[in-house]
């Protein structure tokens, strides 16, 4: 009877660190953030991402993985030839993505569809279905295919009240429905 209170004591304990390590729900799952240019083996960070940060990223398909950093933002870009003029009240907010698939799958999503961007009140706005280029860069588009071990570089385009202060940029893989989102800290 003691070894058996003892296994359920030490089973349960083992349960008890795996939920810690592990996390559950959205907010927790698989990202990890790790520090870009830090020149060797990506570590965990515990402070929030900031821009220039990777946080690797795993899809709702089996071997679909992604680390993504935001490399840039540009606030107010100008809108190119073939790009719709903005309503009234909106400016141009710019976010340069990479996706470095490293997944042993494909990486074959609308990029656009799983990046937001939050103001300092708290409101998202979600990436502008303008897929033409702005002043801050080539845009990734509509869809975007990155075969394992490739990456891509490219902005995503949002249209965001001209009053309104960016505060966090946010990615999700599988058009935004994977459970596991990367956060970036602006300012």
């Amino acid at each position: 009877m003691k070894y058996v209170r003892r296994c359920s004591i030490a089973l349960l304990g083992a349960l008890a660190v795996s939920v810690a390590v592990t996390g559950c729900g959205p907010s927790s799952g698989d990202a990890v953030v790790t520090k870009a240019n830090s020149g060797g083996p990506a570590a965990a960070q515990t402070a929030p991402a900031k821009v220039g940060d990777t946080i690797g990223l795993k899809g709702i398909v089996s071997g679909t993985k992604a680390d993504v950093t935001v490399v840039q933002v540009i606030d107010a870009p100008t809108a190119g030839d073939d790009v719709d003029a903005l309503p009234p009240g909106k400016r141009y907010y710019a976010v340069q993505f990479r996706i470095a698939n490293t997944g042993a799958a494909a990486y074959d999503d609308a990029p656009s569809n799983g990046a937001k961007v939050v103001d300092s009140q708290g409101q998202t706005f979600a990436a502008s279905l303008t897929y033409a280029d702005t002043s801050a860069g080539p845009n990734f588009g509509t869809t975007l295919t990155i075969a394992p071990g490739d990456n891509a570089l490219g902005f995503l385009v949002f249209q965001v009240p001209v009053d309104a202060t960016i505060a966090k940029v946010q990615f999700g893989m599988d058009s935004g429905m994977s459970d596991r989102t990367g956060q970036w800290t602006v300012a």
